[in-house]
């Protein structure tokens, strides 16, 4: 909502309030000034200024009103004409000029002058830019000032023409355009509950009981000289839940023709495009009242109806029902659509946009003015559903009260009468079948005490309330009967709103800050949260970046990745097709993004911690575990200044992936942890694992049992599946894993030994084995084997050769053996060795190397 000051200043005083305080104080109760616009003026100090409307300063003494002497061919030009103006100091200036609506003959409307050091907006440019006024020659004719356009002193885009103004409009030549012409124009975020304020007196109101000012509403009472409205229209409403309001008045005789100055100005000002007196002043009082009205051209409605008094019926519409909006284009409507019809169809859309058939032209003489109310929700799904915004449906879509109607359409037939010259007919049809009746709260003092912890007086509750136009009664010494004013739909029943506006108004900033008057409650970790955020430091540290990706996604792209199972949670009302269901994956986001990154890089390494949402079957709301997926691909090392053409750059493989996973597992001091292989459909059948964690540990009397729990999988994206996505050709590892399961078996400590004392004995052993015999396989023998003396089993080394028989591997690893309470003699170690040597024999039938 763009306010002009200026403007404001008709319903509320603003003397002695400077553009800070103001800013400040609505931003504080509730309506946030964006920034502030300054038209011709310096922008004040503290005040953050829209520099994408930042325009030039009208200095007093150069940017000034001047009076057209005469007009009149310029010499060695066909399409200029020199403009002879007073300017009420010296000789009358000629300004070369070339505007369109400045025409040979012309005299008395006026203008604004710009003289030499004017500073204005050079549009002969690009882009644009400031430029300063210097005397000139155009086509051999001196010219040292300039006729200005609104363009050039910044106030709009419009650049066609100059800025004319009426002898009557504008005070004597001479006089400042900055004195009469100059606003600041703050633009405020109206927030849904605020709506109320998407109109001028709305924000007079709140500004009024902000500073304790007296509000003055603009007179709205007709002077109707012609017949009598009755039987010249009627109006229906079908369904009143649609439309609870619809208003009519009738004017005769009018003429279509600019609007006068001063209301053109203010609708430029506050973003809207002048057109026509009619349409301005229905957009002017939309403005000043926040109620939308319509103009319809009433021989065209008595033609449709045969020459009849046409009847307007307030209506869903019927299915197959066409008509041709005014921006000319043919819209098929559904029963959803609540239109305003006549006998021969729809004339308009019910708040969102008028009929072609119907337009008011140049050649208009009789106006029926409509003021409406519709129901928000019907104006907002259609509005959605035709992609029409406008300023009209953006306030009808978030509520108008009805009472609103009548005093609207009183002020814009008035401003009609006085600026088009027409007759307005005596009376209003009005047809309001269910009022609605306000709405009377019981406030007790308190219950503003414990809601806002502090002592109200019920003196300044009542002086809030009433300034806001409530009307308040004393019900007791400590309570007060409030009944809400026909402005407001926003108050509910009990008295959280009402103390609410207490609290805005008074100033959330005046609030006291208590503390609990109890004892605090003992504190506890947040340990899923604490978790996360560990794992984010151990993931960044392993060179990967986090990102965000949306929850909503579609099935079809989301199922063949991730640990996902169940049926999907798709909404009613989607934003999109792509964005209808609740993701069963995190990796799919990822992979989205990856292959966005790829456009431009060739490397990416994301990680995403987030839930997934996994519907049950008898269950009203799905389940919600939260996942982590990980992505990698690219070059294994950042580009070097000495690689040379023949030096083969080494990808991201299998064991980059799995050294990420090794990481986070040691360094949440995982134990038990496994790598089995993979079986998920989008990973690469022969490149890829399951992390298996050994959650927990079950002795009965015959056996150890250890429940192992598979809680992600991790490996090459399969190359069909890559395909798919446009990643063909690329090296893509991924993985996603079931953090809640993670965490589960993280312990509740981490332990820890003291430095040993005593030295290591170190033997290496190689075997040979299988080759589907995994790695990992042949560790957890040698652990089992070693039993307490082994400390520690690397892998170091794998081969195949000469020596080894095909469809056989030899696998070396280094052993460490060591005690905490002795240094071990070599028979101990040896019998540790051969008892590991001979397990391997035995269990894997593995040959060692170097012994057979």
């Amino acid at each position: 909502m763009k306010v002009p000051l200026n403007w404001l200043r008709d319903y509320v005083d603003l003397s002695g309030i400077a553009v800070p305080q103001l800013v400040e104080r609505l931003t504080l109760a509730g309506l946030e000034v964006a920034a502030v616009r300054s038209v011709g003026l310096p922008v004040p100090e503290g005040v953050r200024a829209k520099a994408s409307e930042a325009g030039p300063v009208w200095a007093p003494e150069k940017v000034v009103v001047g009076r057209v002497v005469k007009v009149e061919k310029h010499p060695n030009a066909d399409k200029l004409k020199l403009v002879t103006a007073d300017y009420g100091a010296g000789e009358p200036k000629v300004v070369v000029t070339g505007a369109p609506n400045v025409s040979i003959g012309d005299s008395g409307y006026k203008v604004i002058l710009g003289l030499t050091g004017t500073v204005y907006w050079d549009g002969h440019v690009s882009p644009k830019k400031l430029s300063e006024l210097k005397p000139t020659k155009l086509r051999g004719v001196p010219s040292d000032s300039m006729v200005m356009s609104e363009f050039e002193l910044g106030i709009s885009e419009e650049h066609e023409g100059v800025i004319v103004l009426g002898e009557d409009e504008a005070p004597a030549p001479g006089t400042a355009a900055a004195d009469f012409m100059g606003d600041f124009v703050i633009e405020i975020d109206v927030l849904p509950n605020m709506a109320r304020c998407l109109s001028m007196i709305g924000v007079a109101r709140e500004v009024a009981a902000l500073f304790g000012r007296q509000l003055t509403l603009p007179p709205h009472t007709m002077q109707a000289g012609g017949p009598s409205i009755e039987g010249q229209v009627r109006v229906e409403i079908e369904d009143p839940k649609l439309s609870a309001r619809y208003a009519a008045a009738l004017l005769r005789g009018g003429s279509v023709k600019p609007a006068p100055a001063w209301m053109r100005q203010r609708l430029t000002y506050a973003g809207m495009r002048p057109i026509s007196n009619l349409v301005d002043v229905t957009n002017y009082v939309m403005l000043e009242w926040g109620q939308p009205l319509h103009a319809f051209d009433y021989d065209k409605l008595v033609a449709r109806a045969g020459g009849k008094a046409p009847t307007i019926t307030v209506r869903p519409a019927r299915a197959g029902e066409v008509m041709t909006t005014l921006d000319n284009v043919k819209r098929e409507l559904t029963t959803d659509n609540l239109v305003i019809a006549d006998g021969a169809g729809p004339v308009a859309i019910a708040g969102v946009m008028g009929g072609a058939d119907t337009e008011v032209s140049a050649a208009t003489q009789n106006i029926l003015l409509e003021s409406a109310n519709f129901h928000f929700v019907s104006v907002r799904r259609t509005m959605k559903e035709l992609n029409l915004p406008s300023e009209a449906s953006a306030r009808f879509s978030k509520g108008i009260h009805p009472e609103m109607v009548k005093p609207a359409a009183e002020r814009a037939a008035e401003l009609m009468r006085m600026h088009g010259g027409a007759t307005i007919c005596k009376g209003l049809v009005d047809c309001y079948p269910a009022p609605l009746p306000p709405q009377t709260i019981a406030l007790t003092m308190a219950e503003v005490r414990r809601q806002l912890g502090m002592d109200f007086p019920i003196a300044e509750a009542t002086r809030i309330l009433r300034a806001l136009q409530f009307t308040v009664e004393a019900a007791g010494s400590e309570t007060l009967r409030v009944t809400t004013p026909p402005h407001r739909i926003d108050i509910q029943a009990g008295s959280a709103d009402l103390i609410e506006e207490l609290a805005r108004v008074h100033g959330y900033d005046r609030l006291p800050a208590t503390l609990l008057a109890d004892q605090l409650p003992e504190q506890h970790t947040n340990r899923p949260l604490e978790f996360e955020e560990r794992l984010r430091d151990i993931l960044v540290n392993c060179g990967l970046q986090e990102v965000i990706t949306y929850a909503l996604t579609e099935p079809e792209r989301d199922a063949p990745v991730g640990l996902g199972e169940g049926k999907y949670v798709e909404l009613l009302n989607p934003i999109s097709s792509e964005r209808r269901a609740m993701r069963h994956s995190v990796l799919g986001g990822v992979l989205e993004v990856a292959i966005a990154n790829l456009r431009h890089t060739d490397e990416v390494r994301l990680f995403e911690i987030g839930s997934v949402y996994l519907g049950k079957e008898g269950q009203k709301l799905p389940d919600e575990p939260r996942r982590l997926a990980l992505l990698l691909t690219g070059r294994s090392q950042p580009e070097f200044w000495g690689d040379g053409a023949g030096v083969t750059v080494k990808s991201l493989d299998f064991f980059d992936i799995k050294g990420v996973v090794e990481a986070l597992a040691g360094e949440l001091h995982l134990a038990g942890v496994t790598y089995h292989t993979a079986s998920a459909a989008y990973l690469h059948p022969g490149r890829s694992a399951y992390l298996v964690i050994d959650r927990s540990v079950e002795r009965s009397a015959e056996q150890l049992v250890i429940n192992r729990a598979v809680v992600g999988a991790f490996g090459q994206l399969h190359p069909r599946y890559a395909d798919k996505l446009g990643l063909g050709g690329r090296l893509v590892l991924a993985g996603e894993f079931d953090l809640d399961a993670v965490l589960a078996a993280l312990p509740p400590r981490c332990p820890y030994s003291p430095v040993p004392r005593f030295p290591p004995a170190l033997r290496d052993v190689a075997v040979i084995v299988d080759e589907g015999v995994p790695a990992e396989r042949i560790a957890a023998e040698i652990r089992t084997a070693g039993g307490d003396l082994l400390r520690d089993v690397r892998l170091f080394d794998l081969y195949r050769g000469e020596s080894i028989p095909p469809g056989k591997k030899s696998l070396a690893y280094a052993l460490t053996y060591q005690a905490e309470d002795r240094t071990l003699t070599d028979n101990e170690v040896d019998r540790a060795h051969k008892k590991i040597e001979d397990r391997l024999r035995q269990v894997l039938q593995a040959m060692i190397r170097g012994k057979e």
